[in-house]
């Protein structure tokens, strides 16, 4: 069964019907564009959404990597990053395959189908042409043979009458005859027609359109196969990439299963450990003998304790937690921990007489001021790292040592080449003048000498530090806010918050002519949540509350670096702020 039989007088229904089938293409094409923008906003979100939980370069997000759980983290985002690609993917080949492809196959079609029309007009038209010639010599005809039957009676009339004479009666014959002659003419005429009529009409319903309707059919079903395959492409377009997005997906589930909980403790020891002995028991004082004690301000003898130091304080046990319950930053000796409101700064530890009795002898000489500039400086930190607890000068004196072996290492292949290269222009000195690499022979070797006895103070230093352990002494001086001296004794005793220690008058040189250096731009605020009595060498008092500006971020080891409105710059503890970094 077929068009060109079933539907011969169908014309109109099949013009309806393949216009029809165009137009579900289009809409089909139109659905997978729509289709394809969805994907790409999906695709555009979880892009943007991975951005936005990525963390920045050098931020202490990044820093924090070194855990599994936040690594894990990373790994789900790039999964998710990665799934957004495929989701691209699907809007492309969508686009391309079915959107694309079926535009054109439309493009055709419609041509194609203009044509097959244009055709059966052509018949169509042929047709009513013909018809319209036999119509007219049908006319002609009738009118003829009734012309000749008039004047057929005319000529019988005339004969009759017997007043007519011999010549009309002639004449009326003549006519009669030409008249009959003409009709038969026009008789012949129309039969001719008539068949020529027949013949075409013949062609036109069973041979021209029957012909062009079924190529109609045929380009109808095409259209269906070919929009048939679109709805299973439609499909397997995203068939295709799920092995990828299943990977993805996998790669989510193993981020979940590579985090280990043990190993981020374990982490967190190894990056926060001072490495200092706790707090050993206080000793018991009995007033009953009446025995002075020996840490009074105007006594010169030996300390007895670390406790014996701390005059009208000595009672006051060293917290780990502030009066507000809140976790205090890690135990070192530049972090003394929360005390109560204007309480006393929490003890020191180690004995040191000789700096004791110095500090005594001191408070009677007028201590030397210093140039402005550099009562507003903080010192900065030292080359052998001690102003960082016993474990992580350790661990930065390690990398330290493990930077100048590659440094050197660079240094001893680049003599090595010169050598060689010096031992062929030897050989061979049309390829050039072996004295010519005489100043980077002598180079090579001054760093390699420089980088040697770098190596050498580093590696000693980190021996030294391994082995002090729970002795491990600090002798270092600051300035506090205020300007004035902040002094650390190797016992561990210090001066009062606020008063000036006069006993670096002795050790300390100051160059008035000291030109001042450009201060860093600050890189965002923070806010104090705890009172900070900033008695360390380096560090900084602060009050809560109070707004700082950042200067440099938390670089693993628990301290940041701020600066006042007035230009006073020090550490505070991570913990004991609220930081907001500029974007």
């Amino acid at each position: 069964m077929d068009w060109g039989t079933d539907l011969w007088d169908q014309y109109d229904i099949i013009d309806k019907h393949t216009q029809s089938g165009l137009d579900l293409v289009e809409k089909y094409v139109k659905f997978v564009k729509e289709r394809t923008e969805i994907e790409q906003n999906y695709a555009k979100q979880l892009r943007n959404l991975t951005k936005k939980y990525s963390p920045k370069r050098g931020s202490k997000e990044e820093q924090e990597c070194r855990f599994t759980n936040h690594q894990s983290f990373l790994d789900v985002l790039n999964e998710m990053n990665d799934y957004a690609g495929q989701r691209e993917l699907i809007a492309e080949n969508m686009m391309m395959n079915i959107c694309i492809e079926l535009t054109k196959y439309l493009q055709e079609l419609k041509q194609e189908r203009k044509t097959h029309l244009s055709e059966a007009k052509k018949a169509q038209q042929s047709l009513e042409s013909t018809y319209k010639q036999l119509d007219s010599s049908k006319k002609r005809f009738e009118r003829e043979w009734r012309e000749a039957e008039k004047a057929a009676q005319y000529a019988e009339k005339t004969d009759l009458d017997i007043n007519a004479t011999k010549a009309d009666v002639e004449k009326a014959k003549q006519q009669a005859h030409m008249r009959s002659h003409v009709a038969e003419e026009c008789k012949n005429d129309y039969a001719a027609q008539l068949q020529k009529y027949n013949k075409e009409q013949s062609q036109f319903y069973f041979t021209d359109m029957p012909l062009i309707f079924n190529k109609l059919q045929d380009m109808d079903e095409k259209r269906i196969r070919r929009l048939a395959q679109g709805y299973v492409l439609f499909s397997d377009t995203e068939k295709h990439v799920m092995p990828i997005i299943g990977k993805c997906l996998d790669g989510i589930t193993r981020a979940g299963n590579n985090v280990n909980e043990r190993n981020d403790s374990l982490a967190v020891i190894e990056q926060h450990k001072s490495g200092f002995e706790r707090p050993g028991d206080l000793e018991f004082e009995d007033y009953s003998q009446g025995i002075n004690r020996t840490s009074s301000e105007s006594s010169l003898g030996t300390p007895k304790g670390p406790l014996d130091l701390l005059g009208k304080n000595k009672s006051k046990p060293f917290w780990l937690f502030s009066k507000k319950s809140k976790f205090s930053s890690p135990l070192t000796p530049f972090s003394p921990c929360p005390s109560p409101a204007n309480g006393p700064p929490s003890p020191k530890f180690g004995r040191d007489p000789l700096s004791y009795c110095l500090k005594e002898i001191n408070k009677t000489v007028k201590p030397r001021i210093s140039s402005f500039r550099t009562l507003r400086r903080t010192p900065t930190a030292t080359e052998d790292f001690g102003h960082l607890p016993p474990e992580q000068r350790r661990k930065r004196l390690q990398q330290k040592i493990e930077e100048l072996g590659k440094e050197l290492q660079k240094e001893v292949d680049q003599s090595e080449a010169l050598g060689k290269m010096k031992d062929v222009y030897e050989k061979n000195p049309q390829m050039g003048d072996p004295a010519s690499l005489a100043p980077q022979i002598n180079q090579t070797t001054q760093n390699m000498e420089r980088l040697r006895g770098e190596l050498s103070k580093y590696e000693n230093w980190l021996t030294e530090a391994g082995g002090r352990g729970d002795t491990l002494r600090y002798s270092s001086q600051s300035f506090n806010n205020n300007g004035a001296h902040d002094t650390y004794s190797p016992d561990g005793a210090h001066s009062d918050e606020g008063t000036p220690d006069p006993s670096h008058a002795i050790y300390a040189e100051f160059d008035d002519d000291f030109e001042e250096e450009e201060l860093a731009a600050p890189i965002g605020q923070c806010t104090a949540l705890y009172n900070f009595p900033g008695s360390s060498e380096g560090t900084i008092a602060m009050q809560e509350g109070e707004v700082l500006s950042v200067v440099e971020e938390d670089k693993g080891d628990g301290w940041t670096r701020v600066r006042r409105s007035n230009g006073d710059e020090g550490y505070i503890p991570t913990s004991y702020v609220s930081i907001t970094l500029n974007k």
